[in-house]
């Protein structure tokens, strides 16, 4: 059980390797879910082989935007994604924070489901594991890690996370949000011709042995 429980600690800890991945929308979780899962131990990776489905192909790249696209289907989901204080409040309090605006359901937050399902996540391997899905937990924890690296899923409640911010993206009026989920990213995507592997390699060169020998350890 204790090897099982540091491998996925070492799955959480390699999904924040990403600090030039500068968008989240498909392209970018795809980005961090594809370094992460090249970066795993060979038990790690056997783990996350084993909860995939098998239409995923052992890509947890392929999987790591259906959180976003189950919102609708499980709307209670909508408010993981996010973790908003009140305006010009820059610190962040779980008591006060971490809530579902439109519900007023406590613990509903960015956090609260990073360490949910991390928890649920430890369970690998156990017998308490079979209380969980852990597929879905899975592509939860994948998908929240880069979402609370996106600076506007942690920003102030009044303008739903730079939704109700309009700016001038060279020649096209974009919401704030949709700048960082996605234009910044396609920038960088026309710079590599395209090339997502390209983009990917570029992005992997500035993971430092540093940070490599920390999550090893």
């Amino acid at each position: 059980m204790g090897s099982y429980r540091i491998e996925i600690v070492v799955i959480v800890s390699l999904m924040v390797l990403v600090p030039n991945a500068k968008g989240w929308g498909k392209d970018g979780h795809a980005i961090v879910c594809k370094i992460g899962q090249g970066r795993l131990s060979s038990a790690a990776a056997e783990a996350v082989s084993k909860l995939l489905p098998r239409s995923a192909e052992n890509e947890l790249a392929s999987q790591c935007s259906w959180p976003d696209d189950v919102r609708k289907v499980i709307p209670w989901s909508s408010a993981l994604h996010f973790a908003d204080t009140a305006d010009s409040v820059c610190s962040y309090d779980h008591t006060r924070d971490c809530v579902d605006q439109r519900t007023g359901v406590k613990n509903r937050c960015v956090v609260a489901a990073i360490s949910n399902y991390t928890n649920q996540l430890l369970q690998y391997g156990t017998y308490t594991q079979s209380n969980y899905n852990l597929t879905e937990a899975l592509l939860f924890l994948s998908h929240f890690i880069g979402d609370i690296h996106q600076p506007l899923h942690c920003g102030f409640v009044s303008d739903l996370g730079g939704n109700t911010i309009n700016v001038l993206w060279y020649n096209t009026t974009q919401k704030l949000h949709r700048v960082w989920d996605d234009n910044i990213i396609e920038t960088e995507f026309e710079r590599f011709d395209e090339d997502f592997d390209g983009l990917v390699d570029a992005i992997q060169k500035n993971i430092t042995k540093v940070w490599a020998n920390e999550v090893e350890d």
